[in-house]
């Protein structure tokens, strides 16, 4: 049996180690049988060092590799000899050795793999992948990802260090409060019937901490929320959090602003510069249809109210009597997509509501379509003027709501920048998104709701319109939102307990809610609350956009699918009746069927 450790990791040799002795360990990646010569290649989790058995210099270990298989994990000792001449491996950071062993240990063996661990290639469903994650990570790509989520969670510890933020650990266990989403609810045994609620976000601990007195805090906090799932989304993700006190928002935006550039340059060697610009809530409504746009390519959506209201086409007539608005996206070199594609298009936004799109094409100095008979050239010069359509353009309009429009605009967009590869990867634009509405009308009930949370202060400017007019009361929050995906959020907290009772009128949260739900709260700020703010980024969504990826399970160890199962654990599952007898609680159905 061999008894040193390990040496070396398999991707640290090279020439300069020729004729070392060195003892490995790792997994066999590779096997392949030369007619008597032997190679294996060794894998560990930093790379790959090809080994050599030769029946000439050590009988016994090349016998034993003759049985060896892949992902068999081994271990061996031997003499760190140059490759033959032609042999060498460009591609491979060992590719100018080899280890010529001379004693070889299978430490354990191994089941053939459901799925080729060595082969990139190959097309994997994810299914299959996420049910044997712990193989999948031995594949590379996701390990490579695991290493890179390391690096940026070490430079956000290092970088909020050096500015005397304290990390400090919030509960998990806590109180369900209205936060947005479904909460995650965790019975107790002690107190039958109740529940603990697991944290949507820190929010409430943070403030609390700043009203400790700690001043500067952060922490890489785990969060949960029960919500429908997408690709970027997960039911449990981590998030970067920070909180200060005696601040304003300029200082939060810097430090923020700081921290992306730490982690491009550390992570990727990549300098982003410091260009954030800002554009308001309305702003980005406006121009395109999205609080969180993908500013790597142009192409904002035009509104042509104006022009529509003296037409005769009566669908721009009709929607705009009724309230709605006419917008339309200035496709430049569009007049090369044909009347198929145009109507590829107007299908797809037909799955967010929009009941069609209108089309004109910009060829010899004058825009064609069918629909231009509906207006005299006078109106068509200002159109072309308006929304600066050149020879080759292609005008797509859409008229309905102003909600609707922004949101089928706002997708086609994305998909006609991915089509004509209008996109590129390699580009990082970030966006600061302020002034949001404090409030907006909950479509189910009727009621007025938080945009963020209830306690996000109001923009000062907007104060006095609380009891009038809520809905027109921006607050004093702001979003950063990288190529079309929001980073994260925050804004000035409320530390006046009267401005925090204002608020909850006009939620409608009455009284007894206030007192069910945020008694400790509001108590808590009644003894000398500083003013405080913060800001908290999703990092698994910071990591999936360092790791160039769109799908945020690559960046995670062992993520749920996007129904949130987990196929490896086979979770959600069923309990005993004896410890759901512990709970005091019942169940209609326990089955779940996995496949």
């Amino acid at each position: 049996m061999l008894t040193n450790k390990r040496t070396h990791h398999c991707n640290e040799l090279s020439h300069i180690n020729v004729e070392e002795k060195v003892h490995l360990i790792g997994w066999v990646h590779r096997r392949r049988d030369h007619g008597g010569l032997i190679f294996i290649d060794l894998r560990d989790r930093n790379g790959l060092t090809q080994l050599l058995f030769d029946p000439e210099k050590a009988k016994n270990a090349h016998n034993l590799a003759g049985n060896l298989r892949s992902e068999w994990v081994i271990q061996v000792e031997g003499k760190v000899v140059p490759r033959a001449e032609g042999m060498i491996n460009p591609n491979l950071q060992t590719g100018k050795i080899e280890i010529e062993v001379f004693d070889l240990e299978i430490i354990s063996q191994a089941k053939t793999p459901p799925f080729s661990i060595c082969d990139q290639e190959i097309n994997i469903s994810e299914d299959l992948r996420l049910k044997y994650r712990y193989l999948d990570i031995r594949r590379g790509e996701i390990a490579a990802n695991l290493r890179l989520r390391h690096q940026a969670m070490m430079v956000i510890r290092k970088y909020l260090d050096s500015l005397s933020f304290h990390e400090i650990s919030t509960p998990i266990l806590g109180r369900s409060t209205p936060e947005g989403a479904r909460d995650y609810l965790v019975p107790s045994r002690v107190y039958p019937g109740n529940f603990y609620a697991l944290p949507q976000s820190p929010q409430i601990f943070k403030q609390l901490l700043m009203i400790s007195g700690m001043e500067r805090y952060f922490q890489i906090a785990p969060c949960f929320r029960d919500e429908d799932l997408r690709s970027d989304r997960q039911p449990e993700f981590t998030q970067i959090d920070i909180e200060m006190s005696f601040g304003d928002t300029e200082d939060i935006i810097d430090i923020t602003e700081a921290l992306m550039i730490a982690l491009f340059k550390e992570c990727l060697g990549i300098n982003i510069g410091n260009q954030f610009p800002r554009l308001t809530h309305a702003k980005c409504m406006e121009s395109y249809g999205s609080d969180r746009p993908d500013l790597r390519f142009a192409m904002p959506l035009i509104r042509i109210d104006h022009i529509a209201l003296k037409s005769e086409f009566s669908v721009f007539l009709n929607e705009l009597k009724t309230g709605g608005c006419v917008k339309c996206l200035c496709v430049k070199g569009g007049a090369d997509i044909s009347r198929k594609e145009i109507d590829a298009y107007t299908a797809f936004v037909s799955e967010f509501g929009l009941k069609g799109l209108g089309w004109m094409k910009m060829q010899e100095d004058k825009l064609h379509s069918s629909i231009t008979k509906f207006f005299s050239e006078d109106l068509l010069t200002q159109l072309a003027s308006h929304t600066n359509a050149e020879n080759g353009d292609l005008l797509l309009f859409a008229a309905s709501s102003e909600s609707l429009v922004n949101k089928s605009l706002d997708h086609l967009r994305r998909r006609l920048a991915k089509n004509r590869n209008l996109i590129d990867p390699n580009v990082y634009k970030f966006l600061w998104v302020t002034d949001f509405p404090l409030f907006e009308m909950d479509a189910e009930n009727g009621r007025i709701k938080s945009v963020h949370h209830p306690f996000t202060h109001p923009h000062p400017e907007d104060i006095h319109l609380l009891e009038k007019d809520p809905l027109k009361v921006r607050s004093d929050a702001y979003d950063i939102v990288l190529n079309g995906y929001e980073l994260g959020g925050g804004s000035k907290r409320i530390h006046n307990p009267e401005m925090q009772q204002e608020i909850f009128k006009v939620l409608k949260i009455s009284p007894e809610d206030v007192k069910n739900k945020f008694d400790f709260f509001v108590e808590a700020l009644k003894y000398g609350t500083p003013p405080h703010l913060g800001i908290a980024m999703g990092l698994d969504r910071v990591i999936m956009l360092l790791a160039k990826t769109d799908n945020i399970r690559d960046v995670i160890a062992f993520p749920k699918t996007q129904k949130a199962s987990d196929l490896m654990m086979q979770s959600p599952s069923s309990v005993s009746d004896e410890q759901l007898n512990e709970l005091k609680l019942q169940t209609e159905s326990k089955e779940i069927y996995w496949l």
